[in-house]
């Protein structure tokens, strides 16, 4: 599959193929049409150390989301909620201006439903003299198809892996095929961008990072997930290990979601990191704290858009 076989309209961007006219305002599972629209873009401090780093990341968060999980910590604008529209050629120009701030890369979240237009912007950019790495962070849940045609526009992929299991996956992102379809996309995000690479600095200049969110009383997915990661890539990608969900009020409303209305415990993530000490793994980021605070949650107020 080349660029010209994938299209917003009808969209077959993600694995959900919702085949709307976008360019006709209709909007699919992702809620976007055809206007690129971006909720924030400024220099963001908590991500893993080797993507913020001192300097920042230069992240630029996308408004909609094709997975739309119940305990999602950006549900504001993962409703499509917020979110300023731009152009192709202002994206380009936030980047670069990501770039006049000292970012120390750009950071596109959530971008699987612009794909094509972040792609153009990222060449533009380039072109205009961008030279930052480009991290696409994502939810995993990307056609591989699609991250192939990404192949030297994308530097370095922070991606989740939420589940291995399909049951929660349908239950809490309405996803059952989410683990065979973040299994594919995995292997193309590690055959493109290759093994890790650092600056002197220890900031990630090529790689694979895969974010695996603990759910509460979901130890068995997370250890699925950690032994399916280390098993099958080693310390090609990198882990990170991350005890930040945070349990809303809205959850409460749901029936299922009744297991997961609590913090994860202090005992439940320490389980979770000894099991990946114990397999071998050697290169992961753990999160130390109480990290479960809708402080760390940025404002998406249309900064630098």
């Amino acid at each position: 599959m080349r660029w010209n076989d994938l299209s917003m309209s009808p969209c077959n961007l993600c694995p959900r193929e919702c085949m709307v006219d976008r360019k006709a305002g209709q909007v699919g599972f992702c809620r976007a049409d055809d206007v690129i629209r971006v909720a924030r873009a400024a220099l963001h401090r908590w991500e893993e150390p080797c993507i913020s780093g001192e300097r920042g990341s230069g992240t630029v968060f996308f408004s909609g989301c094709n997975l739309h999980c119940v305990y999602c910590q950006n549900y504001e604008i993962a409703t499509g909620q917020s979110g300023k529209p731009v152009s192709v050629g202002r994206l380009a120009e936030i980047f670069l201006a990501l770039q006049e701030k000292g970012a120390a890369n750009i950071n596109l979240v959530t971008p699987d439903h612009y794909v094509t237009g972040a792609a153009q912007a990222v060449l533009l950019a380039r072109q205009m003299g961008l030279v930052l790495p480009v991290v696409y962070n994502g939810s995993g849940y990307e056609k591989k198809e699609v991250i192939r045609q990404l192949a030297g526009i994308v530097d370095i992929y922070l991606t989740d892996f939420k589940y291995m299991d399909p049951e929660p996956a349908a239950r809490y992102s309405a996803a059952p095929d989410y683990p065979e379809t973040a299994r594919a996309a995995l292997s193309e995000m590690v055959r493109t961008v290759g093994k890790p690479v650092f600056g002197k600095d220890g900031m990630m200049q090529k790689g694979v990072i895969v974010r695996h969110l603990l759910l509460p009383g979901h130890k068995r997915n997370a250890r699925a997930v950690i032994r399916y990661v280390y098993e099958t890539y080693g310390d090609d990608v990198y882990l990170s290990l991350m005890n930040q969900y945070t349990p809303f009020d809205r959850l409460r409303e749901r029936p299922e979601c009744r297991d997961i209305c609590r913090k994860v415990t202090a005992r439940e993530y320490q389980a979770v990191v000894d099991y990946a000490v114990e397999l071998g793994v050697c290169n992961a980021y753990v999160q130390e704290g109480d990290t479960a605070k809708e402080s760390f949650i940025p404002s998406f107020d249309g900064e630098g858009v």
